[in-house]
């Protein structure tokens, strides 16, 4: 039987009165549960409230300090309330008047959902629940400290930037009418080797700044030269707290800015001389790169465009600071419209990657632009295991990546030094991943291209691939006319997903009209407080009810959407899993003729009958053992988990028939037109409903789009000027041309153009420009030379002669 179903028949035997879910979240017992699913199967035992704790808010930054409320729970103020995260980080909470209980959220070095307990003695840690850690940087602007003029502050000191410095907060997130303002060192690193075992991360507080002014949301102040031994540092956070506690107090009610370059306290050379400064901390930096391990080689390359980065979203998602939807200025990358970052860290380093582009689309390069795409040490969004440097969420980038560039670009000018060891990767060997999808009532297109329909109704493996262990799994059930009645179609409602030991997550149609739920391991999660969540193994995105993605290490995307009444899936595959998968989806391998392969091995034809098809398709049913769903009401342990996976008595209408009196035919045959037209109708017709069928039409040409951003493009590699000369183009794809000019006084020898050729190659010969004088200097030389040759050869014959003659 499997550990997922939610029946009774395999929790413990335990006697009814030790049937309390103290310390036991998560358990099933004989006559009730302490399950997550317990709720909504109406069996939680009498005390599941009590000791499996909702909490509110649910999220806050992982710098902590955030005051949750224990909800569907009153205490006595008298209790010593302490809560213990992590199962080792304790932090103290408390009781408020009306006997609610909070708790303070700790500092930590990872983002991601962490596990903590609660007791009301200090001493029994038996209540539990969860708390959602996130990278300062996507959090809420609500929830965090935001400078008035970020400009100004990470500029404060150099030529023309001074004045009064301000920063603004919700004053309600502070348990406190007065506070004070202090400054922390982001990430002080002990003097370990790098990489070692010993390389911690530290918070440290340095000073404070404003000390018992009134927390009406609104700080400003005029910067000193802090004392030399804080000058020093040049990277910290801002921190508002009560002021009834210590400086420096740890694991307090507070709020934090993020990083950023503390420019506004820096000694006294700096703003005598900010550029010759930042020069020396810039060539410090330099050395210390060098002594450092090489990360380049083990990065992912940059898709070669724009709609490829868009499109790829197993493996890069936009980076926050540079998006084209929000409309960012693109601060750190002046020429470009959208960045991306690589969503999974490198294997060893875990470094990560940027990648950017310009308005026309093409990647925007560090050797063309200081705007260019850039690789980052320390990965933005962390690294797994994260908690040590550089994988430490958001500050251990700011520590590897960006203040460095302040001192060598922004600061001074001396980016060479910056490049020469954050220089852009181009996309010669970036491979777009393979597309396919489900979508409508439903119909299906595979890696491979091949495109079928099936209505069943059931569970069945749509994608599993046994070397990855990876595995996609679709419910599919039967849609119903406006009027209630059930057709003779169903639809996809559900989709469960797991990489090899990564949390499952299930993603299915809600009550509500086109929006979607989503469980991670049996449990509903919630994106009312953060659009994008850290899991085990696995990231999601969901920046509306519509819309989600979910990221698996492997670089495998899934992206499900809710429109139209109908869900529509799309799996994304990296080329490693080539020759690797199974299922209704194909196998991916550019040979279309075996995509209908049995879970048996058999391979019926492309040409086979509907009725055909639909055999094959109900061979790929799950079984219970294998299933990856939640069955959590009466509704789906009765028509899934205890009926067959795939229901023999549902028999669909294989086609619809085009009868020239239906009133609904001639606009359907004037909405179905192109590519696609063939699903549309069928949809349309088949469930009356031009709006379904437009629904499918819709979602078929997205996915023929994505395909189409998906094509390969050849890249050529990057051209650098010649010495003495400049360019024109900064394209380097089949098809791209680059000139090439000298400035005056030189003279150009090699091509003045080369294209982009289909192999990867550029036309023509290396450029080069040589100086005027330099070139008669060696035309004289040249000219020297043959003389002399000639002289020789003369000598030669004539000496001949004279032999020949004698």
């Amino acid at each position: 039987m499997s550990s997922r179903e939610c029946s009774c028949s395999n929790v413990s035997l335990l006697p009814f009165s030790a049937q309390s879910c103290a310390r036991s979240c998560g358990e099933k017992f004989n006559t009730c549960s302490c399950h997550a699913t317990c709720e909504s199967l109406k069996d939680c035992c009498a005390d599941y409230k009590l000791f499996c704790l909702d909490i509110e808010p649910h999220s806050g930054s992982l710098l902590g300090g955030t005051d949750f409320k224990i909800l569907n729970a009153t205490f006595e103020q008298s209790i010593n309330l302490t809560c213990r995260f992590n199962s080792e980080i304790l932090t103290e909470g408390y009781v408020d008047e009306n006997g609610v209980g909070h708790c303070i959220t700790p500092l930590l070095y990872e983002s991601g959902w962490i596990p903590f307990e609660m007791s009301t003695d200090g001493v029994n840690y038996d209540r539990s629940g969860r708390w959602l850690s996130v990278h300062h940087s996507k959090l809420s602007p609500f929830y965090k400290i935001i400078f008035a003029n970020a400009t100004q502050w990470q500029y404060y000191g150099t030529p023309n930037v001074s004045g009064d410095l301000k920063m603004i907060w919700i004053p309600s997130l502070i348990k406190a009418e007065r506070v004070n303002i202090e400054l922390w060192d982001c990430l002080s690193i002990s003097i370990w080797k790098a990489y070692s075992a010993n390389w911690e991360a530290e918070w440290k507080y340095l000073y404070t700044v404003g000390r018992d002014v009134p927390n009406n949301g609104v700080f400003s102040f005029t910067p000193q030269i802090a004392e030399h031994s804080y000058s020093l540092w040049d990277l910290g956070s801002m921190r508002v707290s009560p002021s009834t506690k210590p400086d420096g107090a740890r694991d307090v009610n507070a709020l934090w800015s993020g990083a950023h370059a503390i420019a506004w306290h820096l000694e006294e050379a700096f703003r005598k001389d900010s550029a010759g400064w930042a020069l020396e901390k810039c060539i410090n930096w330099d050395k210390e790169e060098k002594a450092m391990p090489n990360f380049l080689t083990e990065i992912t390359d940059c898709p070669c465009t724009l709609a490829q980065a868009r499109a790829d979203t197993g493996r890069f998602h936009t980076d926050y600071g540079c998006d084209i939807e929000a409309g960012s200025l693109c601060i750190y990358h002046p020429g470009a419209v959208h960045c991306v970052r690589a969503i999974q860290g490198s294997p060893e380093y875990g470094a990560g990657q940027q990648c950017c582009y310009d308005s026309t689309g093409a990647q925007v390069l560090t050797g063309d632009s200081i705007g260019g795409s850039t690789p980052d040490r320390g990965h933005d969004w962390g690294e797994p295991p994260y908690k040590k440097p550089p994988r430490v969420p958001g500050f251990s980038h700011w520590k590897y990546d960006v203040i460095s560039f302040y001192y060598c670009c922004l600061w001074s000018d001396n980016c060479k030094y910056y490049f020469t060891h954050r220089p852009s990767s181009d996309c010669r060997t970036y491979r777009p991943p393979r597309a396919a999808a489900v979508l409508g009532d439903p119909h299906f297109m595979t890696f491979d291209g091949v495109t079928f329909t099936f209505n069943g109704k059931g569970e069945y493996s749509l994608l599993h691939s046994s070397d990855y262990e990876l595995s996609v799994q679709g419910r599919t059930e039967p849609m119903k006319f406006e009027n209630g009645t059930v057709a003779m179609a169903t639809r996809l409602s559900s989709v469960a997903m797991r990489e090899k030991d990564s949390d499952v997550i299930e993603v299915r149609l809600r009550d509500q009209v086109d929006e979607l739920q989503v469980l991670m391991n049996q449990q509903v999660l919630s994106f009312s407080e953060q659009k994008w969540i850290d899991l085990k193994g696995v990231f999601v995105f969901s920046p509306k009810p519509t819309d989600v993605t979910v990221m698996f290490p492997s670089g495998t995307g899934v992206e499900v959407r809710a429109g139209g009444g109908v869900m529509t899936l799309t799996v994304l595959l990296p080329h490693d899993l080539q020759n690797h998968t199974q299922g209704l989806l194909g196998t991916m391998n550019d040979e279309p003729e075996d995509d209908f392969t049995s879970s048996n091995g058999v391979i019926i034809p492309l040409n086979s009958s509907a009725q055909d098809i639909f055999t094959y398709c109900a061979g790929w049913a799950i079984r219970n053992e294998t299933s990856l769903f939640t069955y959590d009401s009466t509704h789906l342990l009765n028509e899934y988990y205890y009926a067959p996976k795939h229901d023999p008595s549902f028999i669909p209408n294989f086609s619809v028939t085009e009868d020239p009196e239906d009133p609904l035919l001639e606009p359907t045959l004037n909405l179905c037109a192109g590519e696609g037209a063939s699903f549309c109708k069928y949809d349309a017709l088949s469930m009356r409903s031009l709006e379904q069928g437009n629904a499918t039409l819709l979602a078929y040409r997205s996915h023929t789009s994505t395909k189409k951003a998906l094509e390969p493009v050849q890249s050529c590699g990057w051209l650098s000027p010649p010495n003495h000369g400049w360019k024109e183009g900064t394209l380097y794809l089949e098809g791209a041309t680059v000139t090439f000019s000298c400035n005056s006084g030189y003279r150009l020898y090699g091509s003045q153009e080369r294209t982009c050729q289909a192999g990867g190659k550029w036309s023509g010969q290396d450029t080069h420009c040589v100086a005027d004088n330099m070139l008669a200097i060696v035309l004289g030389s040249v000219g020297a030379v043959l003389a002399l040759v000639v002289m020789v050869i003369a000598i030669i014959v004539y000496t001949k002669k004279q032999k020949k003659h004698n």
